[in-house]
């Protein structure tokens, strides 16, 4: 058996002019795909509000709250005093708690209708409505010589849905709202010392009984209809609150 000389078994091949036989290319590995990295969602940061609107709504609600003591005031400072001539009520739901609940003789839509305006507003498509009530001053000469302390209460004389453009030397325009069955002036409740309602509430009563006229109230109304109570009369006694 012939060894094979160790020299011979890593020949490379060659041609018959013993040049190398061109080695056949290697194929090139294939790329390896870029590695992926999961997609994670970007979360969207939470929308901060500008301190400026907290603000602004601060001063919103806390301009509400002060306009209508505000309003008030001024028509308090401002306003002509009227008097009103209450309606009676139930002696029974009167006295509620620390406040008297009243009604006035122009909360009934049938002592307003008659007047000029009074069946044109006064009707079923204006529910809820404003509405302006024209009051007069009693004549001065007419009450000169009164039994009774108690000013006069004044007049109506028309009823609009605006307010008057223009009003005679003791007139003003009292501003109500429409609610059916009556006109609701914002008048309607009165806050009682404890130490003096039961005896406003029994007198009341005794003055409804023997002569309802005897019980007016006071009240302020400025040039654009707002009104603010000043005080109640009953008889010749004024209680101002």
């Amino acid at each position: 058996m012939t060894d094979t000389p160790k020299d011979t078994q890593n020949l490379t091949p060659t041609t018959p002019d013993g040049l190398p036989l061109p080695q056949p290319k290697q194929p090139s590995p294939a790329p390896l795909p870029p590695a992926v990295t999961p997609s994670v969602p970007k979360q969207t940061p939470a929308r901060r509000i500008p301190a400026w609107r907290f603000l602004a709504v601060m001063l919103f609600q806390s301009a509400l709250i002060v306009a209508v003591p505000f309003q008030s005031a001024l028509t308090y400072a401002r306003g002509e005093t009227v008097t009103l001539q209450t309606a009676p009520v139930d002696p029974y739901d009167l006295l509620r708690g620390y406040s008297q609940t009243l009604s006035f003789d122009i909360s009934a839509p049938n002592v307003l209708n008659p007047l000029p305006g009074g069946e044109e507003v006064l009707t079923w498509k204006n529910e809820g409505e404003l509405i302006y009530v024209t009051l007069a001053a009693p004549n001065k000469a007419a009450t000169e010589f009164d039994e009774l302390a108690m000013p006069k209460p004044w007049t109506p004389m028309a009823v609009s849905l605006e307010h008057p453009d223009s009003l005679e030397p003791g007139q003003v325009a009292l501003r109500g709202r429409y609610r059916s069955w009556r006109i609701t002036y914002g008048l309607e409740t009165y806050y009682m010392p404890e130490d003096q309602r039961n005896d406003i509430n029994d007198r009341i009563r005794e003055v409804q009984q023997a002569n309802a006229e005897a019980f007016v109230v006071d009240v302020k109304v400025d040039t654009k209809g707002n009104s603010v109570p000043l005080s109640l009369w009953i008889e010749d006694q004024a209680y101002q609150f």
